[in-house]
């Protein structure tokens, strides 16, 4: 059974800006913009779509008009006590915690998810789509796209922070006889 993947980042936020680890917030003016703009891209088409239950995913879904179903185990990585808090001011108060959640992928100094935790989730997720076969498109976050790319090429956890995903960029994956493949696509 094939299986097609494509994942999309949720449009800017205020918390993208200001460098921080997100609350539950929506996208900014800018998000909105982006997604406005990018939606003649984005066709009904056959499949499904889903998206992660953060609110910023929910708004990037409706803003490319994909009648997206939350799916939790496309939310983002849990950042335990961190979350609100800029990286600066965490690199101010607890360096050795930033230390170790960006060069260890088990750590998780926040109370969180580790990395590692994170890459079986989303492997887990990945796995279950396999199973279903068809079609998705699935609006998420940053993390869980790079924990996506991480798994889908074998690379060891350490590669998570060597991924960028910028908003509204996408990750195209197909599933067929066990082995996921990962495309890249001609910029629009």
């Amino acid at each position: 059974m094939t299986a097609r993947i494509v994942m999309v980042c949720h449009g800017s936020t205020e918390a993208l800006h200001r460098a921080a680890f997100p609350l539950d917030e929506g996208l900014d003016e800018q998000g909105r913009r982006q997604v406005a703009d990018a939606a003649r891209l984005f066709g009904t088409g056959s499949g499904r779509s889903l998206c992660g239950p953060s609110l910023r995913c929910r708004q990037t879904a409706a803003g490319l008009g994909l009648a997206a179903e939350p799916d939790e185990g496309l939310r983002d990585c849990d950042n335990g006590h961190w979350a609100g808090r800029t990286l600066a001011d965490l690199q101010g108060q607890d360096p050795e915690g930033m230390m170790a959640w960006l060069t260890n992928p088990s750590a998780a100094p926040h109370g969180g998810e580790s990395v590692l935790t994170l890459v079986g989730r989303v492997a887990a997720w990945l796995e279950r789509r396999h199973q279903e076969g068809g079609k998705v498109v699935a609006v998420t976050h940053p993390a869980v796209m790079r924990a996506a790319v991480v798994h889908v090429l074998g690379t060891p956890p350490e590669a998570f922070w060597r991924i960028d995903a910028e908003p509204l960029s996408q990750v195209r994956l197909t599933a067929h006889g066990g082995r996921w493949r990962l495309r890249l696509s001609p910029a629009s």
